[in-house]
């Protein structure tokens, strides 16, 4: 049984205004409870109270008392609580314990020891039906000394590029494989995206989508084929000079411990303030903003840990309008915002990608449907290629997609 009483929470860097205040709380086994309410009201802060990642990792100041089938859970260690609280959040990668994939499945097994032996097959099998086999005991975040040398002593991977201005925002992909670590990834793509076209990408988790969209921005190069971005073979340029023609909106939104302002002003450096909050106003973010306490010159907690995940996500929308770039990168990242929080980055969305060359890894239907083309991956290969009244007249990836979404937005509560 969870107990909470009186439970109040506030920020290290923003200590006058609580996120929670005084919260009684109590859920039996087996029940279900819903946290609802607008973008802003604490739903995260007490998920984040509940998996002890407040104060530990997001440090604040906490009062009250929280229970755990009459245990102090303010007492117990963050790596203990993992074993008796589960969680699953849009962003894991921020919420890892241990330092291997292995110990942080194990880590659910209650003893990290005895399931690196005895449960080792265990193990194995939870992550075969998974399929997440290939990723057992690889390393989360520590490096040894021999993977710091070969960091340090890396080949810049745009040391012979130029700087070259591009005369249009086309963007292709000739036979392009790719591999991770040996692990074929791309298997001879080839596609072509005119200039102020949009582009969706749809297929199953782990088909190849988002490294599609890291080997336009040339995050990582190609094992062989073409990548060309207005005519041009990105391996011929400085990443600084295709980057500049490319904005970047993803799930996972990073903010530094900075103001508002700067955060948004990171998209160029130059702006003035009256930019900036023209760019502000477009993503529909400069209410929330003028709310806070200092406005613009509000200092956000490092990862923007002080703001709901919408308003994160408008902030990164405002820092790409505030870039201007020609072409525009989307991870849709709407599917776990509520309603509030959705219409309004829509329209941000919308003032963003205005006569944008756009590439988005769609989830919505209104945003297949209305792409200029759709392409399909699956198991690193492009499996259907064209318009929404195309595809869904074929058998297929595509139309058991659309299907298994129609259902989705059509779920509701009784």
């Amino acid at each position: 049984m969870i107990e909470l009483k009186n439970i109040s929470f506030s920020y290290a860097n923003n200590c006058e205004d609580s996120q929670l205040r005084h919260i009684d709380l109590t859920v039996k086994k087996g029940e279900l409870i819903i946290l609802a309410g607008k973008s802003g009201c604490g739903k995260t802060t007490l998920t984040r109270v509940l998996n002890g990642l407040c104060p530990q990792f997001y440090p604040g100041n906490l009062t009250g008392s929280y229970s755990l089938d009459g245990q102090d859970a303010l007492k117990i260690p963050i790596h203990q609580l993992g074993t008796m609280v589960g969680s699953v959040f849009q962003d894991p990668r921020s919420q890892f314990f241990t330092t291997n994939t292995t110990d942080e499945i194990a880590l659910g097994m209650e003893n990290i020891p005895l399931a690196r032996t005895v449960m080792r097959e265990r193990i194995e099998t939870v992550c075969a039906q998974m399929n997440i086999d290939r990723l057992l005991d690889r390393r989360i975040f520590p490096l040894s000394s021999g993977e710091k040398q070969l960091i340090e002593h890396a080949e810049i991977i745009d040391r012979d590029g130029k700087d070259i201005v591009l005369k249009n925002a086309d963007i292709e992909f000739q036979n392009v494989t790719f591999s991770y670590d040996k692990t074929p990834v791309l298997r001879n793509i080839s596609f072509s995206i005119p200039q102020g076209s949009t582009t969706a990408i749809v297929g199953p988790s782990g088909s190849g989508k988002t490294t599609i969209c890291n080997l336009i921005a040339r995050f990582y190069d190609v094992d062989s084929g073409k990548v060309l971005v207005g005519g041009e073979n990105v391996r011929d340029m400085t990443c600084d000079s295709l980057l500049r023609n490319i904005s970047m909106v993803f799930q996972k939104v990073y903010l530094f411990h900075d103001t508002i302002e700067n955060n948004i002003r990171f998209g160029n450096p130059n702006a003035s303030q009256e930019e900036v909050i023209a760019a502000a106003k477009k993503a529909r973010c400069h209410d929330f903003i003028m709310s806070l306490p200092e406005g613009y010159q509000t200092v956000i907690g490092e990862g923007g840990s002080t703001l709901s995940g919408g308003e994160k996500q408008r902030v990164s929308i405002a820092r790409a309008i505030l870039k201007n770039a020609n072409i525009v990168i989307l991870d849709e990242a709407t599917a776990s915002i509520d309603p509030e929080n959705e219409h309004l980055i829509q329209q941000a969305i919308s003032e963003l990608t205005i006569g944008k060359t756009v590439i988005v890894i769609a989830h919505r239907l209104a945003t297949i449907e209305h792409a200029d083309q759709i392409l399909v991956v699956d198991d690193g290969r492009i499996v259907q290629k064209g318009t929404h009244n195309q595809l869904i007249r074929q058998e297929g990836i595509y139309k058991r997609f659309i299907n298994i979404r129609e259902q989705a937005e059509g779920w509701s509560i009784a």
